[in-house]
């Protein structure tokens, strides 16, 4: 066995980690390249990866003798100064899931294993004359290439990233003055509480909110990555109770919830998406309750889902008025949180219950992902692609929010979709013809179902909602047609990915 196989193999242990912490916990739970908060954290991250492409590029097909061996021995001494650094800039920033940690931890350990393997091998090479000897490893060789390969390409993408992410805070305006816990403003002027403030329609509402001038509090589970992503003219909190009861709240906006798409709906992950909802619905208006002047509205998000996602019917025109459909999880997940936001109405609070339909937008959502596939030529019709596929886009999607806020004739359920309804097949073409490709593949209904259960319900099953009372009441879309919309998407500019 050769003295570089335990190295290899510890490096592919450490690389396969790294993949899963990048992809699960920087890209799809913190969004770090959507955060303009998280410039550092991603300028260390595209360090660290470059670093680590010629770590494994250069094991791969180098013998580093002499000279060579004190160069990657000072890279590898500077990644490990880059991820203390790491470490501090994320307790400053963000609160850590228990997953994220245990994964660091033993990202950590298993560095610390690599330098004590590495350590015979360098001081072996710095023994020797300098040169940079062709020594291969068959198929490892190869394998490595390709994770050197694969770390260099997120290195370019983080870094691009934070480049923009510069030139969207160079741009953006300063955040007006706010009040701040324990100043005599902070209990008398009026603000707005926004829960799921740090999510991607949620974060778009506070950054127009606080642009316009207005008070924010906001209910996070971190309030570090809040205070470091919102700025600090808002107010965060990370329970309800910290609120006193003579702070005077004018409206509150309840978009809390955990991903609905996503991990299977098993028994455990549907008492994690109803509680997420209704149990912060629940605390919402128990806030309420307690408040020396009550808010003047209450607008509760849920989803289009709450008419349910029949096959057979899924072409029928749904308004508000249509109801939902008992015994189906999605429709009984958006009636649950409906009724709880409703039991403000006896406080006499107007409750406006927006049910949103998939929201497109740069900053996340399904959005990104989507148009990344369909750049690919990945795109596809799921299903017979006939089934309806209600949208909006993150413009409107705030812009209805404001609407529902600053309009007192606005109550009950209005549905949050473009008046430009598509089916998923007519979705699929216009996001390809948006980006100059095409629609190739068809996936079957069948394994998609096997796959997902229930929740394949989200993707075959449409509701073809209308925004009946939206229009009735005079809100202009600025995003009407889906083909305009995602030409606004597919648009490169300065503030893609924060909008």
């Amino acid at each position: 066995m050769s003295a570089m196989t335990p190295v290899f193999l510890l490096l592919s242990v450490q690389a396969a980690m790294g993949a899963f912490d990048n992809w699960w916990h920087h890209e799809l739970q913190a969004r770090l390249p959507q955060r303009p908060s998280a410039r550092y954290e991603l300028a260390l991250h595209a360090a660290r990866e470059a670093i680590y492409g010629v770590v494994f590029f250069g094991l791969a097909w180098f013998a580093w003798h002499g000279a060579w061996a004190a160069l990657i021995s000072a890279l590898l001494l500077t990644e490990l100064g880059i991820t203390l650094a790491d470490f501090l800039e994320e307790d400053r920033t963000r609160r850590l899931p228990p997953l994220e940690r245990v994964l660091h931890t033993l990202l950590t350990i298993s560095y610390g294993l690599f330098l004590g393997l590495m350590a015979p091998v360098l001081w072996g090479w710095l023994q020797q004359p300098t040169a940079l000897v062709v020594a291969p490893h068959g198929w490892v060789s190869w394998l490595f290439t390709a994770f050197a390969l694969g770390v260099w390409a997120w290195s370019v993408r983080n870094l691009r990233a934070v480049l923009r992410l510069r030139r969207v805070a160079a741009s953006a305006p300063a955040a007006q003055p706010q009040a701040v816990p324990g100043d005599s403003l902070h209990h008398t002027a009026p603000a707005t509480l926004v829960t799921g403030a740090t999510g991607f329609v949620g974060s778009a509402l506070v950054a127009q909110l606080v642009q316009g001038g207005q008070r924010v509090i906001v209910l996070t589970r971190d309030v570090l990555q809040a205070r470091a992503s919102l700025g600090p003219g808002v107010w965060a909190v990370d329970t309800l109770d910290a609120i006193p009861p003579e702070t005077r709240i004018d409206a509150v906006v309840q978009l809390a919830g955990a991903r609905v798409l996503g991990m299977p709906w098993t028994a455990a992950r549907r008492r994690v998406l109803l509680a997420s909802r209704v149990d912060t619905t629940m605390a919402v208006v128990a806030l309420m309750r307690r408040l020396h002047h009550r808010p003047r509205v209450l607008v509760s998000a849920s989803a289009v889902g709450f008419y349910g996602a029949s096959p057979n019917a899924s072409m029928e025109p749904l308004h508000e008025a249509a109801p939902p459909r008992p015994g189906e999880f999605q429709s009984d997940l958006c009636a649950a949180i409906e009724h709880e936001a409703r039991r403000a109405e006896a406080l006499g609070v107007r409750v406006v219950r927006l049910r949103l339909g998939v929201v497109l937008g740069n900053g996340g959502g399904a959005y990104p992902l989507q148009a990344l596939s369909a750049r690919l030529g990945l795109g596809a019709v799921l299903g017979h692609g006939r089934q309806a596929a209600p949208w909006i886009h993150l413009t409107d999607a705030v812009g209805l929010i404001r609407f529902a806020l600053a309009r007192n004739d606005v109550q009950g359920p209005i549905n949050a979709v473009a008046p430009d309804g598509v089916s998923q097949r007519g979705f699929a073409q216009a996001l390809a013809a948006s980006l100059g490709q095409r629609v190739w593949l068809a996936m079957p209904a069948a394994p998609l179902r096997w796959a997902l259960g229930e929740m394949s319900t989200l993707l075959l099953d449409g509701q073809n909602v209308v925004p009946q009372a939206a229009l009735a009441l005079g809100y202009q879309f600025v995003h009407p047609d889906l083909p305009g919309a995602l030409r606004d998407l597919a648009a490169p500019r300065a503030e893609a990915g924060t909008q």
